[in-house]
């Protein structure tokens, strides 16, 4: 099984998180910038975010045997406080860098005004640099802030299929399915989907724009969520072939669009002795 993790936040993670996920079979991800767990209070706290995305944390997944991308963006909790205002006028330069692969997560927290001017300024950098778009849903209001969300992707002009809406569950993905952008599910021990309903979703909705991610972060979560989806897939019937489009070809093909994308092996890379030692026991625990 190879896997592409679209949606998973490692600079919250381990060095052993890498080595379970070498282990089952990730061989790239992607990154997005997101809330660290407490406001930041400057511009420059950003910006020295951004460069351990497209600079230490990729060389940290690069002694792993992991490709790694990011996404780079002014997230939408954040985008309520004054003080992060000016972190959009730095985005540009960021954008046009290596291993940045779209804008992104962008989108709406609680709906508010500020949310609203900072998604929409963050769309129009995605159509001015070509960049797909990484779309977060918020947690409360679900449905109403799924209508929202691809309203303003109307409005906007950007093409649907440049837009991965993420966060999705059973009330939300009829919608995002008739709109023609892709579908994000981020599968988690606790919230969010789990393997059994994220497989009942694609066997009503298919495989089609269909992206699974871990989202893992420095929360409850586990990286090997993406791996769990894949055999709970098997198990449920869906061939080897639909497995590797969800879990690979999908994501290939979403963040391609900004031909940004390293996939092949990393020269010199040899795993260590022990590095498949836990396979035995994956289908039962990850490193959380």
């Amino acid at each position: 099984m190879r896997i592409f993790d679209p949606h998973i936040h490692m600079t919250s993670r381990t060095t052993d998180d890498y080595e379970a996920m070498f282990s089952a079979g990730v061989r790239a991800l992607v990154e997005p910038a997101f809330w660290l767990g407490q406001p930041r209070t400057s511009v420059a706290s950003f910006t020295d975010y951004f460069d351990s995305l497209i600079g230490w944390e990729r060389f940290r997944a690069a002694q792993f045997g992991i490709r790694h991308h990011c996404t780079i963006a002014l997230n939408p909790k954040e985008a309520n406080d004054p003080r992060c205002r000016e972190v959009l006028d730095v985005l540009p330069r960021y954008l046009a860098k290596d291993g940045v692969v779209a804008v992104g997560e962008v989108g709406y927290d609680s709906m508010t005004p500020e949310e609203d001017e900072v998604f929409t300024r963050q769309l129009a950098l995605a159509i001015a640099h070509e960049l797909p778009a990484l779309v977060h849903t918020p947690h409360r209001d679900k449905l109403a802030g799924t209508r929202r969300t691809l309203d303003v992707v109307k409005e906007s002009g950007i093409d649907p299929g440049h837009v991965l809406v993420d966060h999705l569950n059973e009330p939300t993905v009829g919608v995002v399915h008739e709109s023609g952008c892709w579908m994000g599910f981020s599968i988690y021990p606790d919230t969010k989907m789990d393997e059994q309903r994220m497989v009942a979703i694609l066997r009503e909705y298919g495989t089609e724009r269909m992206i699974v991610n871990s989202a893992a972060d420095w929360g409850r979560s586990d990286p090997l969520k993406t791996y769990k989806t894949g055999l709970a897939m098997l198990d449920a019937g869906f061939t080897e072939a639909d497995v590797d489009k969800v879990l690979w070809r999908n994501p290939v093909e979403f963040y391609g669009q900004s031909d940004r994308l390293v996939l092949d092996e990393l020269p010199g890379f040899t795993p260590s002795a022990d590095t498949f030692a836990g396979n035995s026991v994956l289908r039962g625990g990850g490193n959380t």
